[in-house]
This record gives structure tokens, C-alpha cells and sequence, in this order.
């Protein structure tokens, strides 16, 4: 559990630094040059990633905290459907979903935590979709008052980002719960 812990803390802190610290994040920027900083940020990152990834597998097998109810697990795909939706709608142009919550992705990692720690119980699943839900909370709240201080405006959508918007938030949501879960995660999410 200590690698989990580690990991989240390297990955979530080097996601953090905007939050807490970000006259240092500029000073850095301004002193090791954008390319520099944004690689050596991506690669503190994929280090914390890794070591959540080796650490949430050596973490299984201890005694659940609580056994979540079977229907959780509908509860938590459609949570993680809404994510999906949510995190396309950061990318795909002329949607009309980022004007108005400002940071989807954000909103989408709240969605994709909080259905995961709906459906499982052990204390590897609090540590590691705790850790995001929290963080994902403070740096929506965090970057909202950013966009706010900077009159900071997205441009506004219409119906055909909307749609290509959700199709590609579904598509990807089919793609990973019926093929890429359970080949990643080792878990068939529905069954």
C-alpha cells in the first residue's frame, strides 16, 4: 500500500503544484524554459502513474472495508459513462458542456471516483479513488476561481458539438467497459 500511497502522492502533487504553489510553477517555467518544465512535469507524472499502477495491484487481497451491494456496480457504469462524456467534452470542439461547467475533465474524474468508490470496498479502492475525488474536487473549485479572477470565457457550442460530444464520450465508454477493462484492470465491469 506505502508504493499506492507514494505514487498518488508524486502524481497528484505534480497535479497539485498549479493549485498550491503556482508562483513557484512560474518562476520554474520562466527559469527551465515551457519545454523543459512540461517534460520534466510528464515525467515525474508517468513515474507517479507507474507506481500506482504496480502499487493498487500489489495492494489487493486485504479484508474489504464494506461489500457494496450488487447494484452498485449499474450505479458506478452509469457514473463512469457520464465521465467519459464529460472528459470528451473537454477535447471535442464547439460543445456546448465546457462553456457551461468551465473544466469537464475535472468534473469527469468526480464522476469516474466517486462511482468507483461506490462499487468497491477494499481499503486499496479509498486510497486510490479517494485520492482523486478529493484532489479533483479542490482543483475544480481551484480552477474555477482561476477563470473567474482571469474573465476567463469558452466559446459556445451548439447542437453538433453536443452530439459529437456525447458519441464520443459513449464510444469510448463501450470500447473501455466491454474489451479494455477487463484486459487492464483484470475486472469485467459488467459482467
Amino acid at each position: 500500500m506505502a508504493l499506492l500511497a507514494i505514487g498518488l502522492l508524486i502524481f497528484l502533487g505534480m497535479h497539485s503544484i498549479r493549485i498550491v504553489i503556482p508562483e513557484w510553477r512560474e518562476k520554474r517555467i520562466e527559469r527551465l524554459g515551457k519545454m523543459t518544465w512540461r517534460g520534466l512535469y510528464s515525467l515525474a507524472s508517468l513515474l507517479g502513474f507507474a507506481m500506482i499502477v504496480v502499487g493498487f495491484g500489489d495492494a489487493g487481497g486485504e479484508e474489504p472495508v464494506w461489500q457494496p451491494p450488487a447494484f452498485m456496480a449499474h450505479v458506478t457504469a452509469l457514473l463512469v459513462l457520464i465521465a467519459f462524456i464529460l472528459v470528451a467534452a473537454a477535447y471535442v470542439p464547439g460543445n456546448r458542456i465546457k462553456p457551461r461547467v468551465g473544466h469537464p475533465m475535472l468534473l469527469g474524474v468526480k464522476s469516474w471516483a466517486a462511482g468507483h468508490l461506490l462499487s468497491n470496498g477494499e481499503p486499496r479502492d479509498f486510497l486510490l479513488f479517494g485520492a482523486f475525488l478529493a484532489w479533483a474536487v479542490v482543483d475544480y473549485a481551484a480552477s474555477r476561481r482561476r477563470d473567474r479572477a482571469a474573465g476567463v470565457s469558452y466559446p459556445a457550442g451548439g447542437p453538433r458539438g453536443d452530439g459529437l460530444t456525447v458519441a464520443v464520450g459513449v464510444v469510448g465508454w463501450a470500447v473501455f467497459a466491454f474489451y479494455l477493462h477487463r484486459a487492464l484492470i483484470g475486472v469485467s465491469p459488467l459482467g
